[in-house]
């Protein structure tokens, strides 16, 4: 049994991910092109003012499917998230335009196999960190209760397999969520990668695995082209708003990020807030606000929930998973099972609100 406070690598720590795919109606093409770039541009700034909240990243289908136009990827730590996100969109004058064909939901957690992961790269599965590659590949995925029939050193073989064939793609990055109980499929799988042609080699030879004999379903399959939100609604055509938008992650002067108010976050508080695919912690000390990286790096656990205090040196904050200590201001580890310090991030007040800033980008 798990004790009070000892971390559970089945439960703490895991992410909920939505992927909500999009299709517009053809009638938003029939409107000028004065009021398709104020809707473009209403539905950008909408959707932006969740970047804190949350990770999203926008990707382009159009062309691509005939059932879908565009896709958004979207992680938080509560599902709450993703429904306030949906209620959000479908309040502003674009939701006439918007149906969501396609929407699949579920959570990280590590896998019941031995996949070869140990330590710090296996806490990573809970975590998701999207890359830079130019595609991304989802589909549902549902095996046969047959499957699960199997005793599991069976299964484990089998998968092995599945695991070398895969590992002859490097190229790919692999995120896998588990959906049971909370949707349609058992998981969803998604592919980060530049190369469409090297994907399809992948899969032609998954599917010669002995583990495939037990899919019951893996499609519909969605391929992704990573964009900018204004870049992915450019792409259904219509008025372009890119240049008009700007870029996806919300900057002030010096390239200052507008965090959260300051009122959110009274003296004693922590709570945490995105930067593009970047989790930062944010911890209010007597008036005093400090930002650090969100995940430990011993074995990435959520620095935002760990303990404050005030060591020889100034406020402090204690890993929940591992008890591993962090010098608030300068990220340098106290004590505990690591040497390596945590990022730490600039941090000023203006107008009743906290921005952050990566320090090498400040300027004054």
């Amino acid at each position: 049994m798990t004790g009070q406070g000892e971390h559970n690598p089945e439960s703490a720590g895991r992410q909920c991910v939505k992927y909500s795919f999009f299709k517009v109606d053809p009638g938003f093409r029939r409107l000028s092109h004065e009021k398709q770039a104020d809707l473009k541009l209403e539905l950008i700034g909408t959707i932006r003012s969740f970047n804190r909240r949350m990770l999203l990243r926008a990707y382009s289908l159009f062309g691509l499917r005939g059932d879908v136009d565009f896709m958004l990827w979207q992680v938080a730590e509560e599902v709450d998230a993703f429904n306030a996100l949906a209620s959000a969109i479908f309040s502003t004058s674009m939701a006439p335009y918007l149906q969501t064909p396609y929407s699949l939901l579920g959570m990280t957690r590590r896998s019941i196999y031995d996949i070869g992961l140990q330590g710090a790269e296996a806490e990573e599965r809970i975590i998701i960190q999207p890359g830079d590659g130019k595609y991304l590949f989802v589909y549902p995925f549902v095996k046969t209760r047959a499957w699960y029939a199997l005793p599991f050193e069976e299964r484990q073989r089998m998968m092995s397999e599945h695991i070398r064939v895969g590992r002859k793609y490097p190229q790919f990055k692999l995120n896998t969520i588990y959906s049971f109980g909370l949707d349609d499929q058992e998981f969803v799988v998604a592919f980060e990668g530049n190369s469409t042609s090297a994907f399809l080699d992948l899969v032609m030879e998954l599917r010669d695995t002995e583990a495939s004999r037990y899919t019951l379903r893996d499609t519909p399959t969605f391929t992704c082209i990573n964009m900018t939100l204004p870049q992915v609604l450019d792409s259904i055509g219509g008025a372009q708003v890119a240049d008009e938008a700007g870029p996806d992650v919300e900057s002030h002067e010096g390239g200052w990020l507008n965090a959260i108010a300051l009122a959110d976050l009274p003296p004693g508080s922590s709570t945490r807030v995105y930067m593009g695919s970047q989790q930062i912690a944010l911890f209010n000390v007597d008036g005093q606000v400090y930002a650090i990286n969100n995940r430990c790096p011993h074995a990435r656990g959520p620095l935002c929930e760990g303990r404050l205090h005030i060591n020889g040196s100034g406020p402090a904050v204690t890993c929940p998973w591992h008890k591993a200590d962090f010098d608030l201001a300068t990220g340098s580890v106290i004590e505990g099972p690591i040497s390596a310090p945590v990022r730490t991030y600039a941090v000023k007040i203006e107008d009743g609100h906290v921005y952050v800033a990566e320090q090498a980008e400040v300027t004054a």
